[in-house]
C-alpha cells in the first residue's frame, strides 16, 4: 500500500475527511493541498486506516487510543514543568558548576 493511500479508512474516516477537505476548500486551498491536509488531520485523529490489512502493524484501536492519551498527558505535565528528565539534568548541571 503506498504512502497516502486512504483504502484502509472505515466508511467514518472517509466521511470525516470528506468534510473537513470541504472546510479546508472554503478557507481558499486548493483541491491537492485540501485533501492532504484532510487526510493529515484524520491521521492525527485517528491514527491512521482503521480496517484490517494496513500497514502490517496489529495495532488495535484501543491501543492506538491509550497512547493518544498517554502522550497528551506526558505533553501537559511538560508544558506545566514535569519533564521526567529535568531534575537529572538539573542535578547534574549543579554538580558541575558548584565542583
Amino acid at each position: 500500500m503506498p504512502r497516502g493511500d486512504k483504502s484502509k479508512y472505515t466508511s467514518r474516516q472517509k466521511r470525516k475527511a470528506e468534510h473537513i477537505e470541504e472546510s479546508y476548500e472554503a478557507r481558499g486551498l486548493d483541491e491537492g493541498e485540501a485533501e492532504a491536509r484532510a487526510g493529515a488531520t484524520v491521521n492525527k485523529q485517528s491514527g491512521g486506516g482503521e480496517r484490517a490489512g494496513g500497514s502490517g502493524r496489529k495495532t488495535s484501536s484501543a491501543v492506538k487510543a491509550s497512547a493518544r492519551e498517554d502522550s497528551a498527558r506526558r505533553a501537559v505535565a511538560t508544558r506545566h514543568g514535569h519533564s521526567p528528565n529535568r531534575g537529572r539534568l538539573t542535578s547534574r548541571r549543579s554538580r558541575q558548576t558548584s565542583a
